[in-house]
C-alpha cells in the first residue's frame, strides 16, 4: 500500500516535517516493499491556496493516507474529499512512522490540526 509522509528532506531518515502544505518533501512510500519517491513540494512557496493545491498533488498520486505533524482546514477537506486517510501528529524519522503505521498505532483524525495560516513565515 502506498502512503504519504511529509518530510524535511529526501530519505528515509529524514525527520517528518510538521506542515503539510508547506512542507519540504513529499515522501511517497510502498510500506510493503519501502520503494520511495521523494517530491520536492513544488508550492513550499507560493502565496495561498497551498493546502488545495499540495492535496490535489497528493491525491494524484494513489496513495492511502497522508501522514503529516500538522494539516490545516483547506488540505484536510481536498485530502478527505479525495477519500484519503489523513494522520495527524506524526514525528521522528520517516522510518520510525512507516514502522508505526504497520504496527497499527497511528489512526486517522477526524478534523484539521491547525488554522489556514499556519506554516506561513511570520504566522502562527
Amino acid at each position: 500500500m502506498k502512503i504519504c509522509i511529509t518530510s524535511q528532506g529526501e530519505n528515509l531518515d529524514s525527520q517528518v516535517d510538521p506542515r503539510f502544505g508547506r512542507c519540504q518533501y513529499f515522501i511517497v512510500i510502498d510500506t510493503e516493499t519501502l520503494g520511495f519517491e521523494a517530491i520536492q513540494n513544488p508550492n513550499i512557496d507560493s502565496m495561498g491556496g497551498v493546502g488545495v493545491q499540495s492535496g490535489q498533488l497528493i491525491a494524484n498520486k494513489s496513495v492511502k493516507a497522508v501522514l503529516t505533524g500538522n494539516v490545516g482546514p483547506n488540505a484536510f477537506q481536498t485530502l478527505q474529499t479525495a477519500r484519503l486517510d489523513v494522520i495527524t501528529g506524526v514525528s521522528g524519522t520517516i522510518k520510525e512512522v512507516i514502522e508505526k503505521y504497520n504496527r497499527g498505532e497511528l489512526k486517522p483524525t477526524q478534523c484539521p490540526s491547525v488554522n489556514s495560516k499556519f506554516g506561513i513565515p511570520g504566522t502562527k
